[in-house]
């Protein structure tokens, strides 16, 4: 079969996200052929939605304990190595999961402290009161059964009732199938981290929607938060109401 044309391709981007948001990609991949630049859209959801409490009876949704975790990180499926399950463990992270049997079928990672993301001396900062959920990942076995939605509002409501106001995550601009995930599970975008790395030196801004949250990018090359920039053009971002798969 005949690999798709540029346009063929282009049409099909049209027909799935949208012609703003296709425009929005080429315009993040002709700026990356330049420099690395990355645009985080803030994410907030801050009520459990009860759509997604129920689970498959034959199921387990928990947190998991140390060993579970440490057992788990030995499995090359799990995508989650022993030095990562060891480093959150240390700084107090826990993982909720969804287990069929012996098997996990679902998990995803919450922090209550400031969390490097990717690349790895970048740490996202967050306010006080919040907790950011990071590493979502359901097995290639059981996708298309919402499980990523289930334990992310079953872990949403124990945070919830230990007094914490919501959760807060961010999803690339680009990677528009998590953030209609994102909406469908409540979160709404509260503002943008532009990312811009320039001779090995990471410089970030951060929207004024981002400081309710204290939403903020440090490097930890740096012992201070790094220079602001003044972004560059780019879509205006659409806030929707509803509800990471």
């Amino acid at each position: 079969m005949a690999e798709p044309s540029i346009v063929q391709k282009a049409l099909r981007s049209v027909r799935r996200h949208g012609l703003a948001n296709t425009l929005h990609f080429v315009f993040m991949r002709l700026v990356n052929r330049a420099v690395p630049f990355k645009i985080l859209r803030g994410v907030h959801v801050a009520q459990a939605d009860a759509a997604f409490f129920a689970y498959p009876p034959a199921y387990t949704p928990a947190f998991l304990s140390p060993g579970a975790l440490k057992a788990f990180a030995d499995q090359p499926r799990s995508e989650m190595s022993r030095a990562f399950v060891e480093d959150a463990l240390r700084h107090g992270d826990e993982c909720y999961a969804i287990c069929d049997g012996e098997k996990l079928a679902s998990y995803g990672w919450y922090s209550t402290r400031p969390t490097p993301i990717d690349p790895s001396d970048l740490t996202l900062h967050f306010a006080d009161g919040y907790v950011y959920m990071y590493k979502g990942f359901t097995d290639r076995d059981y996708r298309g059964q919402r499980l990523h939605a289930i334990g992310m509002t079953r872990a949403l409501q124990h945070y919830l009732e230990s007094g914490y106001q919501g959760f807060v995550s961010y999803v690339e601009s680009t990677n528009f199938d998590s953030l209609k995930s994102c909406f469908r599970m409540g979160y709404h975008v509260f503002g943008s981290l532009y990312v811009l790395q320039i001779f090995g030196r990471y410089f970030t801004f951060a929207s004024p929607g981002c400081d309710a949250f204290g939403f903020h990018l440090v490097s930890t090359r740096l012992r201070a938060p790094l220079s602001a920039i003044a972004p560059l053009p780019v879509p205006v971002e659409r806030r929707r109401t509803s509800r990471t798969g």
